[in-house]
């Protein structure tokens, strides 16, 4: 027998929900076959058959959200039988989700209670400089306010339980204090928000909790970019975007400053990331998600500019895989289009920083001649995690964004 289980699309991905079984009980399926479509906190993914046989035992229906590792259906081959407690939940036990160190998570009890492991395995505290919890001890750790870093696991190995996250005196981050409850009007609706927007709203909530933001803002000057596309659209050569000159520079910034390439893996320590991956958030029907441009540092600007459109293009049909998804290591906000004069973003964990790109406008300014110009000119504001960017760091990067920006023959190469 072959179990077909909840699949961990994504380091970040706790639970899936699957929207839609394209195969039925009964069904004879091979290896890689479609079997149904799975949400999950940043796209609809297919669920393809781990291996052979036929379609029995489905545990979970349309609709229905589960952790991930869980078994939500069987492939049984010629002569085999589900056990026979397979349908009552109790064969739950017998996968555990795997995160990508190896290491097992908590599993859903059968009434929807999460549980903790039953028997201990070997396992550490801390893998690669992060703290060794549970996906329930993280959330409870972030709704009472506990750090993780205080709380000593009584897990296997040192992993950070439920019961230990309770037994813990909230810490410096204090609860989010509940709001008063709103008393329904007459002419009120309620709208039920997508997995995607519920996603958005835990993923946003919680770094507004967690990161210490600050922020910079500068003004470039884009009248040099306008020409440059100007002239590009004259040779019919291809257009270029404002965004992709943006993402062109901060990708060459990463690369200057890889201070700011990083992300905070424990209390006591901080990753710079090999690799430069930006991710640029793009608005679709169902919520906001972020495609990812890999290794955007080492791709010319018409490439960023022929994979961004790519990226949209298919973020809007819902058909980006996951490695376009995930593995962002800096992220841009662009609301250029949308008449804005300023606006900040909210840091993209694990990143630890992200752009606003506002409206480029015609202003007048004073020239370098104490000449009266008027130039094309957009604000750009970033936001960063303070335990990885210092202040002065953060006014550097910005600034070096902004120089590449104003100078973007320089982002030709």
């Amino acid at each position: 027998m072959t179990e077909v289980i909840m699949p961990k699309m994504g380091d970040g991905m706790e639970e899936g929900t699957l929207l839609e079984w394209l195969k039925k009980e009964g069904d004879a399926v091979k290896a890689g076959d479609v079997l149904g479509t799975i949400q999950t906190d940043k796209a609809t993914l297919e669920l393809e058959a781990p291996g052979a046989g036929v379609l029995s035992g489905i545990l979970i229906q349309n609709g229905e959200t589960v952790p991930v590792g869980r078994p939500i259906a069987a492939l049984l081959k010629e002569g085999e039988n589900l056990p026979g407690n397979w349908k009552s939940g109790a064969a739950e036990a017998t996968a555990q989700p795997v995160e990508p160190n190896g290491a097992a998570t908590e599993q859903a009890a059968p009434n929807g209670a999460a549980s903790e492991p039953a028997a201990p395995a070997p396992e550490p505290a801390v893998s690669e400089g992060r703290v060794k919890a549970s996906p329930l001890a993280r959330r409870i750790a972030s709704e009472r306010g506990v750090d993780l870093a205080s709380v000593t696991g009584s897990g296997p190995g040192g992993r950070i339980v439920e019961r230990d996250v309770l037994a813990a005196k909230p810490g410096a981050t204090p609860a989010a204090t509940k709001a008063a409850p709103y008393v329904a009007q007459a002419s009120d609706e309620v709208m039920n928000l997508n997995r995607l927007r519920q996603l958005t709203a835990q993923r946003t909530a919680q770094s507004k909790q967690q990161v210490p933001h600050f922020y910079v803002t500068v003004e470039v000057d884009v009248e040099r970019i306008g020409q440059l596309r100007a002239m590009f659209e004259e040779e019919e050569s291809g257009k270029v975007s404002i965004n992709d000159f943006v993402v062109k520079a901060c990708a060459l910034a990463l690369r200057d400053m890889p201070e700011v390439n990083a992300t905070f893996t424990s209390a006591t320590t901080v990753t710079k990331l090999g690799a430069v991956n930006v991710g640029i958030a793009v608005a679709i029907e169902e919520g906001l998600t972020v495609a990812v441009v890999r290794d955007a540092d080492r791709l010319s600007l018409r490439q960023i500019a022929a994979k961004s459109k790519e990226l949209v293009g298919k973020a809007k049909e819902n058909k980006l895989t996951m490695e376009e998804l995930t593995g962002s290591t800096f992220s841009i906000s662009n609301m250029g289009m949308l008449d804005v004069d300023n606006f900040i973003a909210i840091v993209n964990q694990p990143n630890s920083a992200i752009v606003a790109i506002s409206t480029a406008r015609k202003k007048v300014v004073v020239g370098e001649n104490d000449e009266i110009e008027i130039r094309q000119r957009m604000n750009v504001s970033a936001s960063f995690d303070h335990r990885v960017v210092d202040g002065a760091i953060g006014a550097r990067f910005i600034n070096v964004v902004k120089s590449y920006l104003e100078n973007p023959t320089r982002l030709l190469g």
